[in-house]
């Protein structure tokens, strides 16, 4: 038999661990405050020379980041996972992980928690040694079935205690002291699609199911992501909204200007057409708790039975800041968390789809271990990451926190850096060559995460997006070429003649066009192309492909 309790009703270090990081708890008002504002996002889009970058618009209640071209990252190709999908999920405001992952039995837990810690007839057991609180039950059949993993204790060195720093920290995968404008799901992306900026593709290629742009999503061109808060709204715009022409507008900058306003809101019909379609051609299989994160998820599931195509989504679940009464907020969030995925997962495998979906969760910090004042925890360090896969297995990585060896602050020493997962994701998930994992990560690949994921073997590649045929002479008009090509879905095409040294020469056609095969009668001399050595280049899907053509 244990005592979980002190007789005073507070672990004796407690106290002097307040007193030696100002800004973490709320009791330190001033410096808390400070805290929230350091690095603050508008600070930050200043000091990088983002705050005039790119461009926004509204439609209906949606704003939606213009898509500006930006420079290439790589020029490798990258391996095809066909449809597979990553799912995010971001427990905003920093998680309690020491009451998602239980320590079991563990003295020191029950004693620095008098009031928070979770007793042991309110867990259901993960193994002999962790447990998760019995309002997350939801998750135990996925567990059992080996289709949940746990990361313990994930962080990063020299943590920074605000949320907006540390969620641009995360967002970027940049180191504490480094600020970096882009997100790694924007700089994979814009790696991937390098005509995204020409010729987007009919989808979005990721999506953000909620009001909130993250910087997660934006490359060096802008974002590479759509924020949607119902798919609804989308109809509206696809059912009233026309196509601007561009054919009519000049080279002067006025002109640009509108070329560059009309693009956007091109795209954005265009993609809301690609939603409206996707979400009508399925249906929800499973009954969601009524909850905002259960409504998301839910969208995001019909969007993916309904193969829209996009790579990435990300949903949001606010309100893990819990620096006051932890025990009334706290499990209803856990509970969201856990009755939401269990209800996702369940939806995704009625529609035969959850075999191509990878959820994972994240939080820009965890909190404090032991309580403080006012029946909560302040801004910690580590916390938990929860992995969910069909054939993923169950199991740990990462060591849990210690509770007794800490740091000066009273926190644990994180075990596991959080940009392992990205790139143990982005290459057993994602099959992404390692040199492009590097790029993305702008840092030296690590060793990523042992067993977390299987080892990637990608199913046979699926259709390109298109395909450049080739050209022959033209049998109906003598001195004529016909360049053939077929595109895999409807979107923007160009298709140009170049010089082999990358030159732009000529543009043959630049307009949206619908899935199937098309032929360009091309006569060089109507051009003025002297006889020589040329490219033609098409650009579809963000994609770019090309043949060699002699004249």
């Amino acid at each position: 038999m244990h005592d979980h309790h002190t007789p005073s009703g507070k672990h004796p270090k407690a106290a002097q661990h307040l007193r030696r990081r100002y800004g973490a708890s709320m009791e330190q008002q001033t410096e808390h405050e400070q805290a929230h504002r350091a690095f603050g996002r508008r600070d930050f889009l200043k000091l990088t020379g983002l705050a005039a970058a790119g461009g926004s618009m509204m439609l209906g209640s949606n704003t939606l980041r213009a898509f500006a071209p930006g420079a290439l990252l790589s020029q490798l190709a990258l391996s095809d996972c066909g449809d597979r999908t990553l799912v995010l999920i971001r427990l905003k405001g920093g998680n309690d992980g020491l009451n998602t992952v239980i320590l079991r039995g563990n003295d020191e837990y029950y004693n620095i928690r008098p009031t928070l810690a979770v007793q042991e007839p309110d867990l259901w057991a993960l193994s002999q040694d962790f447990g998760m609180p019995n309002y997350m039950q939801a998750l135990q059949p996925l567990w059992e079935e080996g289709k949940m993993r746990v990361i313990h204790n994930v962080g990063y060195p020299d943590a920074n205690y605000s949320h907006f720093r540390s969620s641009d920290i995360w967002a970027s995968a940049s180191d504490s002291n480094e600020l970096v404008a882009t997100g790694w799901i924007g700089r994979w992306l814009e790696n991937e699609l390098q005509a995204f900026a020409a010729t987007p593709p009919a989808a979005p290629p990721a999506l953000q199911i909620g009001v909130e742009t993250n910087m997660i999503f934006r490359a060096v061109g802008g974002n590479t992501a759509l924020s949607i808060s119902n798919p609804q709204e989308f109809y509206q715009i696809a059912l009233s909204g026309q196509l601007y022409n561009l054919s009519n507008l000049g080279p002067e900058p006025p002109d640009r200007e509108l070329a560059f306003v009309r693009t956007v809101s091109n795209n954005a019909f265009r993609y809301s057409e690609s939603i409206r379609d996707a979400y009508n051609s399925a249906s929800n299989q499973a009954d969601y708790p009524d909850t905002g994160l259960a409504e998301r998820l839910a969208i995001v599931a019909r969007l993916i039975k309904g193969k829209l195509g996009s790579k990435v989504y990300m949903v949001t679940i606010d309100g893990f800041d819990t620096h006051a009464d932890q025990a009334l907020n706290h499990p209803r969030l856990l509970a969201s968390v856990a009755n939401s995925v269990a209800a996702f997962w369940q939806d995704l495998g009625a529609g035969g789809q959850s075999q191509n979906v990878l959820a994972m969760t994240f939080s820009e910090f965890g909190r404090t271990i032991y309580e403080n004042g006012s029946l909560g925890t302040d801004h910690g360090t580590g916390a938990p990451m929860l992995v969910f896969g069909d054939g993923i297995g169950n199991g740990f990585h990462g060591t849990a926190p210690d509770l007794v060896n800490t740091d000066q602050y009273g926190d644990p020493f994180y075990s596991v850096d959080f940009r392992d997962a990205y790139s143990t994701v982005l290459q057993n998930w994602l099959c992404l060559h390692p040199d492009v994992i590097q790029t993305v990560l702008q840092r030296p690949l690590g060793n990523g995460i042992a067993g977390l994921l299987p080892p990637s073997s990608p199913p046979p590649p699926l259709n390109n997006p298109a395909a450049l045929l080739g050209h022959h002479p033209a049998e109906s008009e003598p001195g004529a070429i016909s360049i053939k090509y077929s595109i895999q879905s409807r979107g923007q095409v160009r298709l140009s003649i170049m010089l082999p040294n990358g030159s732009a020469l000529r543009t043959l056609v630049d307009e949206f066009q619908e899935r199937g095969s098309y032929t360009f009668h091309f006569r060089p001399s109507r051009f003025f192309l002297a006889p020589g050595e040329y490219v033609y280049r098409l650009e579809t899907g963000g994609r770019i492909y090309q043949r060699n053509l002699k004249v």
